[in-house]
């Protein structure tokens, strides 16, 4: 069947699919929402993927898992894959200036937090941090000027042999500063109306779970952060003694989504007899791509995160 697939002119949906770990609905729900289809649409009913076709896919993929709204993911993906297309197709001229971060369309701000990072500039990373958070609030700081700059820094270092690492753990940390001292105190725990954020066993990235708990006291929501790779017994220990409405598990890679974890902590219960809770269990990050738990959300970015704890938080 694969060269037949490749007689044919590239993968059929169903393959692109398994190769990205997401649903096929989700494939053809992005071509007729964004317009994220095969550039050529000759053919007949059975569509065929190219090269270009999956790699502005994945681009989409990248992006919502990092918590960018679809639309916006969409747009950036066809950006970013039209204007390497566009480079390449010129000899002698560089897709993007050297040395410099290739950031699309993101905002303006991104330019100076590049430059900051680049520089290793404490100071002047911090300001712009700090003025992008007050200037736009912090989901759409996170969304529009930091994450895109934080994922131009990656496309340098994963193009660069490793270099400029120091930057991306740099701006990293600055960010995760940013967000501590930006976020209001801590609101005092109600009853059943407590957030726990924890990575899954295994789990160390923890900045995209701290923007989400800074979002949530943005908005006078209780929560309790975990961290990196809390172990499933301390976790299920938590559950208990705090009681939680909501917890939130982050899995960066598919082989720390755990979906007995998650399906057990969905499970647990508290309460006196007849009034018993159980907490809502949602399943964050690009780890639980294609390890869809049934029954329990899988936000695909910020925005729907906050939105989904407010949800659950008012019930």
């Amino acid at each position: 069947m694969g060269q037949d697939v490749r007689r044919g002119g590239g993968l059929t949906t169903g393959e692109v699919a398994r190769r990205l770990g997401v649903a096929p609905t989700t494939i053809r729900t992005w071509d007729h929402r964004y317009g994220l289809g095969p550039d050529d649409r000759a053919g007949g009913t059975h569509r065929r993927w190219t090269v270009t076709d999956v790699a502005r896919l994945e681009r989409m993929c990248a992006l919502t898992a990092t918590g960018l709204p679809p639309a916006e993911a969409a747009r950036v993906a066809r950006g970013d894959v039209a204007q390497a297309r566009a480079g390449s197709a010129r000899p002698g001229r560089p897709a993007r200036p050297a040395g410099g971060l290739r950031l699309g369309d993101a905002r303006q701000e991104c330019k100076g937090v590049a430059r900051a990072a680049l520089r290793l500039d404490a100071a002047a990373l911090d300001a712009l941090l700090q003025a992008a958070m007050e200037k736009h609030g912090l989901v759409a700081a996170w969304t529009e000027v930091i994450m895109p700059t934080l994922q131009a820094v990656g496309r340098k270092w994963e193009t660069s042999g490793d270099r400029y690492v120091e930057v991306e753990h740099f701006l990293s940390w600055h960010v995760s500063g940013a967000l501590r001292r930006g976020a209001p105190p801590a609101a005092a725990g109600r009853p059943r109306a407590t957030t726990l954020l924890a990575c899954v066993p295994g789990e160390n990235h923890t900045l995209p779970l701290e923007v989400l708990a800074a979002a949530l006291a943005e908005r006078g929501l209780p929560v309790r952060m975990f961290g990196a790779a809390l172990p499933a017994e301390s976790l299920v220990a938590a559950v208990r003694r705090t009681g939680p409405a909501v917890v939130g598990l982050w899995a960066q890679s598919r082989s720390t989504a755990s979906r007995p974890l998650a399906q057990h902590v969905a499970a647990m219960e508290w309460g006196v007899r007849g009034a018993r809770g159980k907490p809502v269990v949602l399943t964050l990050g690009p780890g639980w791509a294609g390890r869809t738990v049934p029954d329990l959300p899988r936000p695909p970015g910020l925005a729907e995160a906050v939105a989904a704890v407010e949800s659950a938080v008012s019930r």
